[in-house]
This record gives structure tokens, sequence and C-alpha cells, in this order.
């Protein structure tokens, strides 16, 4: 211990480095999911952890620091790549939907149950709520703007935008049960009924070579 160090400081330090931020984050994100953010607390993951309350405070400022960090993590994971992708060049648009459609079949690309857990949190939560919204407003934007590059009218590729996205949160929300191949059988009407144009069959090839262990 050096001599301006405290017993105490010394405490939080071990403390601290038996749990990581990423430990804590991990978990907070896992409680989420399975039991809500009531139950996201402090001392509740201190136990799980197996370290003391006081070293939560070595990585966030308040549980408000982690919530705010949660929901970033949430944009990051779920929002980042249904951009990306809206903003790749694809030769149709039957393409370019296909490239989407890899986010809501690929579960590294898209978490729908902690989709569903933020949706739940910020129906309590009106801060929370906002973020949701603004992360729905940059999702049908870039689905509205991927549309608009192969020539639809900008009102057309708005209501395309939207009829694809809030389609597939619905399917989330329901928690359709099918299976991968059954899926597959459905994209070719799929993409008529989002795109109002016949699909080719390169439209399609990546997603039927999609490995059944990412979905």
């Amino acid at each position: 211990m050096s001599d301006d160090e405290t017993p105490n400081d010394r405490a939080v330090t071990e403390a601290g480095a038996r749990s990581s931020r990423e430990d804590w984050l991990g978990l907070a994100i896992r409680l989420l999911v399975a039991e809500g953010i009531d139950h996201v607390k402090v001392q509740v993951m201190a136990r799980q952890l197996g370290v003391s309350r006081s070293s939560f405070y070595w990585f966030f400022d308040s549980i408000r620091d982690l919530q705010d960090q949660m929901l970033d993590h949430w944009l990051r994971i779920n929002t980042g790549p249904i951009i990306e992708r809206a903003l790749r060049p694809a030769e149709t648009i039957g393409k370019a939907v296909c490239n989407i459609f890899e986010c809501w079949v690929d579960t590294t690309l898209f978490r729908p149950d902690l989709d569903i857990a933020v949706r739940v949190w910020g129906r309590h939560e009106p801060r929370v709520r906002g973020v949701l919204d603004e992360a729905d407003r940059q999702r049908v934007d870039a689905l509205t703007r991927m549309f608009m590059r192969y020539d639809y009218a900008a009102e057309e590729a708005y209501t395309r935008a939207r009829v694809l996205y809030y389609t597939q949160i619905g399917h989330f929300v329901l928690q359709v049960q099918e299976s991968y191949p059954e899926r597959l059988s459905h994209l070719r009407s799929y993409l008529l009924t989002f795109t109002g144009r016949e699909p080719c069959d390169a439209d399609m090839a990546a997603l039927r070579r999609l490995s059944p262990a990412k979905v």
C-alpha cells in the first residue's frame, strides 16, 4: 500500500480486480433479458459475481450510468448491423432486402430477445422510450433510403420500409416459432410482397447458404 492509499481504497481496488466492466455489463444484459430491468440491481449482481457492492463503482458512476451503457450496447449490436446492411451496395432491391434479412435470422447481428426486453423496459421509463423511438426512427430511415436507391418514390419508399420493419418486429414480439427451412420456403413471396418486384435466384442465394448454426 502506498503512503497515501487508505485501506478502503485498497479494498475497492482489490474488489474491482476480481471483476471487470464487461462482467457487470454482460450480467446486467442477461438479467434484463431474463427477468426485466427491475432485477438489474447492484446488490443482486454483486452477489452473482461474487464480489463486493463497492466494486460496481470501480466501473460505473451510478446505476443510471450502467443503464446508459446497456442502452449503448443494445444500439450498437441491434441497430448498427441494420444500418450497415441497408447501406450495402446491391444490384437489385431483392438482394438489398435479403441483406437486411440476414439481421433477422442471424442472432450475432440482431438479438430479438434483447430488443423485446428493451421495449418492455421502455413501457415504464420515458427516457428509455425516447431512446427506443429514436432507434426505430434510424432503422426505418435507413430502410427508406435503401428503397429510394432503387427508384422508389419517397412516400412509397417510406411506406415499404415501415411495412418491412414493423412486420419483422411484430414477428419477434409475437415469438412466432418456425424453422429456418420453413422461413426460406416463403422467401420469394416475402420479397415480392415487400418490394413489389419479382426476385431472382441470385438475390436469395446468400440467405439460402446461411449456416443453420447462425439462425
